[in-house]
């Protein structure tokens, strides 16, 4: 299979993935909140973004796995294969048992961290048992999906996970709906990705073959994976503190229920950035690649054309949540939670600028020159939490957001555009029109269109939402066909393609 046809189908897949997690999360996320309510599905957000903090425990093993699988493969080196995934199943299988202790302890004193309501302390306390026994479990099992990712068959990946979500959240509605409750729809949601995760192991050793054994697991390999990983490690604590700590700090400082108003902002900005994610996750092998055959023309054309990808789909959602960020919270959850746009306008600029320059972290990442960038987002995180807390009191969960923007808005601003065009020998005075002007540029109609659609026909339903969008994304979508065809090289052989078969069609 060519790096083309392979990248293309990743990609495929990864959106057909998102575009099918986004959709259930929409419909499913209204759909348990108003059968469980503000306090549960508060609880709910609060448990999950506590426990999130397991993943500080991976200390970078999963991206080393990536780097290294993606790198032996392509020299061919099966006994350094074998060695580094045995290694790194030895690892995992380690942290998995020390993280029970935390989550013991956990379930013990949750309620003395936290403002619980009294009806929700049992549950609280056994939903804290239940999704923190099955992260642990989660770390030897998911060994997995970073050799996937290694082997850049993240198509793999994408339809189990669909396969899981859909099974999931058809689980998820049959116990609501036959009144089961906060402890039901946990248990239904950690089991499914440990199922999952046993089925890609099974994809995984069908490929690769990897003889396991105790012979397999040595120093030096422990070795490379921790040098590696001790820079991820900074990367994954960073984003906890950056993106994790929302829940936590209202949690602690105002109730459960708060935490739900943030969430609902909070999780239109995340959609955003996973659709962006879910494009630039192929470029980390492709750049591990890249560098270690020396091709760094190739490692510049990525950045410039990755990042050019990330904007044409980042601007646009910025652009729709802006102008229509009301009607979507609206529509999705009810006109009670409207207030949340505020969250969303707070957190949305930031992002976005952020997440058009996702091909620039990956790239990073599989140059194994992520240092710079993790002390930086460490930094990042440090001040998130320090502002967030220090303005949650005064301004309640709009300070907490204005905590998190900030720094992030820093990031994405003074240093990594700087830093890309540094280590890539490329002028920044290039990089920013050639991967941004154009995305901006087609986003000038989308406004006015979206503008005026809403203006005429405001959006109160689905329905509506869907026609406003539609009219919005298609004027949009014009300025990408016309890009794609005259200045990508793909689309300019495509556009010659069917300007002869017409042609020839004429001639007959």
């Amino acid at each position: 299979m060519s790096q083309t046809i392979r990248a293309l189908k990743n990609v495929t897949s990864s959106w057909a993935g998102l575009a099918m997690n986004i959709a259930v999360g929409f419909f499913l996320s209204p759909f348990i909140l108003h059968h469980l309510g503000d306090d549960a599905f508060g609880l709910w957000v609060l448990i999950f973004s506590l426990t999130g903090y397991y993943g500080i425990f991976d200390f970078g093993i999963r991206s080393s796995l990536i780097r290294y699988v993606s790198k032996f493969q392509a020299t061919g080196d099966k006994d350094q294969l074998a060695r580094l995934i045995n290694t790194s199943f030895f690892s995992y299988s380690c942290l998995g048992a020390i993280l029970l202790v935390p989550t013991v302890l956990g379930t013990l004193y949750v309620d003395r961290l936290f403002h619980i309501p009294p009806a929700f302390l049992r549950d609280a306390r056994m939903l804290f048992l239940i999704v923190g026994s099955s992260l642990a479990l989660g770390f030897p099992l998911g060994i997995s999906g970073g050799i996937l990712e290694g082997l850049q068959r993240f198509y793999l990946l994408n339809w189990t996970n669909m396969a899981s979500l859909a099974v999931r959240a058809t689980l998820i509605v049959l116990a609501l709906h036959n009144g089961y409750g906060l402890l039901t729809i946990a248990l239904i949601t950690v089991s499914l990705p440990l199922i999952t995760s046993a089925v890609r192991a099974g994809m995984a050793q069908h490929i690769l073959a990897i003889p396991y054994g105790w012979k397999y697991v040595d120093r030096a390999s422990l070795r490379q994976v921790a040098n590696y990983g001790s820079v991820t490690f900074m990367i994954i604590v960073a984003a906890r503190l950056r993106f994790k700590t929302d829940a936590v700090i209202i949690g602690s400082f105002l109730s459960a229920a708060a935490i739900t108003h943030f969430s609902i902002g909070a999780r239109l900005v995340d959609y955003a950035g996973e659709v962006v994610s879910s494009l630039a996750q192929i470029f980390t092998p492709m750049a591990s690649q890249f560098h270690a055959t020396g091709d760094y023309q190739g490692l510049r054309k990525m950045f410039i054309a990755g990042n050019r990808a990330c904007a044409f789909v980042m601007f646009p959602i910025c652009v729709t949540l802006i102008v229509m960020g009301k009607s979507v919270i609206e529509a999705w959850m009810g006109p009670r939670y409207v207030s949340s746009y505020i969250i969303v306008l707070i957190l949305l600029i930031p992002s976005t600028l952020y997440n058009a320059q996702t091909t620039s972290n990956r790239i990073l990442f599989g140059m194994s020159q992520h240092r710079s960038l993790a002390i930086i987002v460490l930094i990042e995180g440090v001040a998130n939490v320090i502002l967030s807390v220090a303005l949650v009191r005064p301004w309640g969960i709009v300070g907490d957001a204005i905590g998190t923007a900030i720094p992030l808005a820093c990031t994405a601003i003074f240093f990594l555009p700087r830093h890309m065009c540094r280590r890539l020998d490329v002028p920044l005075w290039k990089f920013i029109p050639e991967a941004y002007f154009y995305p901006a540029l087609f986003c000038i109609p989308m406004v006015l269109a979206l503008a005026f659609v809403q203006r005429s026909f405001y959006a109160h339903r689905y329905p509506q939402l869907v026609l406003n969008l539609f009219v919005g994304w298609a004027v949009y979508g014009i300025g990408v066909v016309w890009f794609l065809a005259t200045h990508e090289p793909a689309g300019v052989q495509l556009k010659r393609r069917v300007i002869r078969y017409f042609a020839q069609a004429g001639e007959r």
